[in-house]
Order: structure tokens, then sequence, then C-alpha cells
């Protein structure tokens, strides 16, 4: 589709190092300034998908930039400006080595692992007898491994310390502000009629030696959220809560035999079934900042987001 950004091949003016991830394309300028472009890439199973998703990286970098202006009262973050829809540019951190996730509800990756019979996550006990989407006592951080390449791996608070990965002093500062930064975000979703059912922060430190938060927030990549109105009547019957994320992607794939192991293929995504995520990640957009989407034009995506960041850069 010639609607969607797919990839990007930009010569900014002072580049000086360029990073591919899954989703977004990352631009070092001067060697302190990062252009991070998101792209309509989407990714489940640690596999990034071979058709683009239109408005999608408009969807989670307008998000993002949202939700970063309303915590940045909690910690400071990496942005400064976004001269795109699709683009944020922001100040470059060096990266903690973890993603800190947090869970409010029994779901996704924690209930798959409790079904199999498993009572403990990164070091963090769960309790007998509870039932899919059921929700916690109490939040749980289960933190991974930021792998440059493969699959993130679930870690202990435990292992991140005695592999000294983070310093207990800055991983304490890690826990609080993961805590802060989910119970700000539940506090939003609520006021939407939303949930906030888990999520992941990245973490880095800035130039000054700052804890900063960087990447995204509160997207429907990086979060999952259920309708909270008939959440309990659904839990009661045994059924699943109506949810916004991208987990409606990975059971897709599930049901047409994909889960990212060895000789499973990627099942054929046709354009209706990309135009319908799309429309998933609109809804999300709309429900969870209280906006009305404003679709961007998108018939030479990748010349507009080019231009508008020279255009920044340049000014």
């Amino acid at each position: 589709m010639n609607n969607t950004i797919n990839e990007t091949k930009f010569n900014l003016p002072n580049q000086t190092s360029f990073y591919k991830g899954k989703v977004r394309d990352v631009y070092t300028v001067n060697s302190d300034k990062l252009v991070m472009v998101t792209s309509d890439r989407i990714s489940a199973f640690d596999h990034v998908l071979p058709e683009g998703i239109p408005y999608k990286g408009q969807v989670l970098n307008q998000i993002a930039a949202k939700f970063l202006d309303a915590t940045a009262d909690i910690v400071p973050n990496w942005k400064e400006a976004n001269p795109d829809p699709s683009v944020t540019i922001g100040k470059m951190c060096e990266p903690f080595k973890v993603e800190m996730v947090i869970r409010g509800y029994l779901t996704g990756h924690a209930w798959r692992e409790y079904k199999s019979g498993k009572r403990m996550l990164c070091g963090v006990p769960m309790p007998d007898g509870m039932v899919e989407n059921q929700k916690f006592d109490n939040p749980i951080l289960t933190p991974t491994t930021k792998a440059d390449i493969g699959h993130d791996e679930d870690i202990s608070r435990e292992e991140i310390l005695s592999q000294n990965i983070v310093s207990e002093k800055d991983y304490i500062n890690l826990e609080n502000y993961t805590k802060a930064l989910f119970q700000r975000g539940t506090e939003i979703a609520a006021e939407k009629g939303l949930i906030l059912v888990d999520t992941k922060y990245e973490f880095g430190k800035d130039k000054n030696g700052i804890i900063t938060l960087i990447d995204e927030i509160h997207t429907p990549d990086s979060s999952r959220y259920f309708y909270a109105e008939g959440y309990e009547e659904k839990i009661a019957k045994g059924e699943s809560p109506k949810q916004l994320s991208k987990e409606f992607v990975r059971q897709w794939l599930i049901e047409n035999g994909f889960q990212g192991k060895e000789g499973q293929s990627i099942p054929n995504m046709s354009k209706e079934f990309c135009e319908s995520v799309s429309n998933r990640y609109i809804e999300l957009f709309e429900y969870i900042t209280g906006d009305k989407f404003i679709k961007e034009d998108v018939q030479n995506v990748v010349n507009r987001v080019e231009k508008n960041i020279l255009n920044y850069l340049n000014s």
C-alpha cells in the first residue's frame, strides 16, 4: 500500500546515525537529538508483519505525545517537538537495558503463563484461583530484558540487581516512576470509560544523568485497554471483556496458525483486514484521548514526513 509508511530512507542534515526498529525509524542528528518516525509497520510475536496499517503511525505518535505531556510532572521525558503527526523529535538518552512492564489484570502473556500452571512471573507471586482478565489486588511489576534482536525475556528484580543491569538506586526510581505513571494512566482511562490493563515504560538517562521517560507511552502498541462498561458482567460469565489493544491482532494470528515459532508462516493480510486494524487503532485514539481523529493526507505520506522534518531542523 503506497498510503502507509513502511520504511524511510532519509538523509537528514548533520545526521550521525540511523536505527530501524520493529515499528520506528530513528535518526540521530548532531549525536544528541533523536528524530523518531513512527511507521505504519505492525509487529507481533517479535515479527514485523508484511503489510502496513494505514494511519497507525499517526495514531501511536499522537497518543504518545499527548500522554508524554500529561505525565511530564511525574518524570522528565525526551520529547521536544512533533513537527509531523507521525514524528517526535527529542533529546537523546542512554537507555536502561530493561523495559518496565506493569500489569493490573491477569491477561495476555501473564494469563498464558498462569494457564500453563506457573504461579510466579518475574519473581512476583500470582495467587491461586484467579480467572482470565481478573484484576490483581495490586498491580504487579514484571520487567523484561530489552533485546536488540530476538525476544525480550522476562526477568526478576533480583536478577536485574544481581547482574548489575541497573543499580539498586536507579531501579527503585524506575519502580516508583512506573507505578506513578500507571496510576495516572489508569485515572485518565477511567475518565474515558476505559480500563488501563497493562503497559510498559522505557527509561534512559539524559546527558546530565537524569532519569528520563523515553519512547512511546500508553499507546495500543505498548498497552492494553478494556472497556469499563460490561467488564464485571463478562468476567462473571467467564467471557472476555471487550478490549482495545493489539491483542486482537495476536489472537487473529494465533487463530491462523502463527505464533512466531519456527516453521510457521505469517498468514495473508488482506486489504480489508488491514483496514479493520486501522479502524481499531483510530477507535482507541478517539476513546483514550477524547479527541476526534483527523486523518492526515497520506497520498505521499513519506514525502510529507521528510518535508516536515526538514522544515523543523532547518528552522
